[in-house]
């Protein structure tokens, strides 16, 4: 599908900028109220959740103003993560959720996405309609039959209580000192009581948005100012989530950084000790030592394209249950629809809690491999897999390297720039081999 407003996690942009203007977004509202209630009878609700971001009060009630027209009716639940928009659609019963968020982004950027009543994210067909009704002009029903509005106090202890129960009942946090970075962001007011209420001593950082400092050298993307808090504070584990809380990223004890890659592995290795597991996605920039992993333990691996939604559709494609991504989502279909931060962490706690190890000890059995990644600038429209000279470089790469590494060329899909990802046992090699590579395609 052609998407015109559509990316890969909705519909994102700068403030003020098409398409996340007051206007834009008014018209989004009306027009995916008109697609997501087709076929259903009754009056038709939605659920409107937001992070801390200043604009969200602006998109909120334009997203209100939409829906309103097209005489459905919204609950609005106030800064809550992504996930527990999912969570409380599905529980709720109610005809879709509605995420304000840009996720990772800085305060300056905003985006809007969707979630079906089954709390999953929509499918490429429904965008597609919501983009075709998006052209035709807003026009709004008679007044009895507008949509009204009303607050979801208790979205926050909905929540709290949902992620406590996807930790085992006979296992606690108690005796464990934990920090939590909120980036600021959506779960701000959610995470530290989650850890809190399973026994843990919790030290809550990044918990104190005002409306501008979202992700802002805090969290999941800028990990650093957790691994000092943990070292200052003595604590034996950190967690950092993003602005919307759907990634994770975890510190041991020594300030040492683990990405979801890592995290994944702990959790393949736990559920293999405690019943078993078919297989695990990750995306095409998983990291090679995973898939290793997972042959050794006699499991199956799969490559998504990059992007928890392709996880997601691979994972519901072989019947599987885990899957993630580098940057932190992961997926645990038999705890929630979709990718988690919270609920990530506490799958991550419970295999620690099982073994009695930590999580340098949980992730000895695993070795990354060193990645060399160069960005090369390229013509607009420049086919890399038609040109000889790059495609015979890049099979003589994967001769050198046989099981022990792998070559990845990708298209950024936001500007004229070609990814050239190499992976190997040795850095040296795998730093070789990419520049080999991009100077092929600079050459081109």
């Amino acid at each position: 599908m052609s998407r015109k407003y559509f990316g890969t996690d909705g519909v994102r942009g700068r403030v003020g900028e098409l398409p996340i203007t007051p206007g834009f977004v008014m018209r989004l509202g009306y027009a995916a109220g008109k697609v997501l209630a087709q076929g259903e009878v009754g009056k038709k609700t939605v659920l409107i959740g937001k992070d801390t971001r200043i604009s969200g009060y602006m998109l909120e009630a334009a997203l209100e103003a939409g829906f309103s027209a097209a005489g459905v009716d919204v609950m609005l639940a106030g800064p809550v993560p992504t996930p527990a928009v999912a969570y409380l659609t599905r529980a709720l019963r109610l005809s879709a959720g509605v995420v304000i968020s840009a996720s990772h982004n800085p305060y300056h950027d905003n985006g809007i996405k969707f979630f079906s009543s089954q709390g999953n994210k929509l499918p490429d067909a429904t965008e597609a309609a919501i983009e075709e009704a998006l052209e035709t002009p807003i026009d709004c029903v008679p007044s009895e039959k507008l949509g009204k509005a009303k607050r979801l106090d208790d979205a926050q202890g909905r929540y709290i209580e949902f992620c406590k129960s996807t930790f085992p009942n006979e296992l606690d946090l108690r005796g464990m000192k934990i920090v939590v970075d909120c980036a600021h962001g959506a779960a701000y007011h959610i995470a530290p009581h989650v850890f809190h209420e399973l026994g843990a001593e919790v030290i809550a950082i990044g918990n104190q948005p005002n409306g501008l400092n979202i992700n802002d050298g805090v969290g999941a993307t800028a990990p650093q100012a957790l691994s000092e808090a943990v070292k200052e504070h003595q604590a034996d584990l950190g967690i950092a989530l993003d602005g919307d809380a759907d990634r994770l990223i975890m510190v041991d004890g020594e300030g040492r950084i683990y990405n979801g890659d890592e995290l994944l592995y702990v959790m393949v290795k736990d559920r293999m000790a405690n019943g078993g597991l078919q297989g695990a996605v990750g995306t095409l920039m998983t990291n090679m030592a995973l898939e290793v992993a997972c042959k050794e333990m006699g499991i199956g691996f799969a490559r998504a394209k990059v992007g928890d939604r392709y996880v997601l559709e691979v994972l519901q494609e072989r019947g599987w249950l885990v899957g993630g991504e580098g940057s932190g989502h992961l997926l645990f279909l038999d705890k929630h629809t979709t990718g988690d931060g919270i609920i990530s962490a506490l799958q991550v706690l419970s295999a620690l809690c099982r073994s009695g190890k930590t999580l340098k000890e949980a992730t000895a059995g695993i070795s990354m491999f060193p990645q060399t990644l160069i960005n090369v600038k390229v013509t607009p429209g420049f086919d890399w897999q038609k040109n000889a000279a790059v495609m015979e470089e890049k099979s003589i790469a994967e001769r050198e390297l046989g099981e022990s590494g792998r070559v990845l060329i990708r298209a950024s899909g936001t500007e004229p720039l070609l990814r050239v990802m190499v992976e190997a046992r040795n850095a040296k090699v795998a730093e070789t081999l990419a520049r080999r590579l991009a100077d092929k395609v600079q050459a081109a």
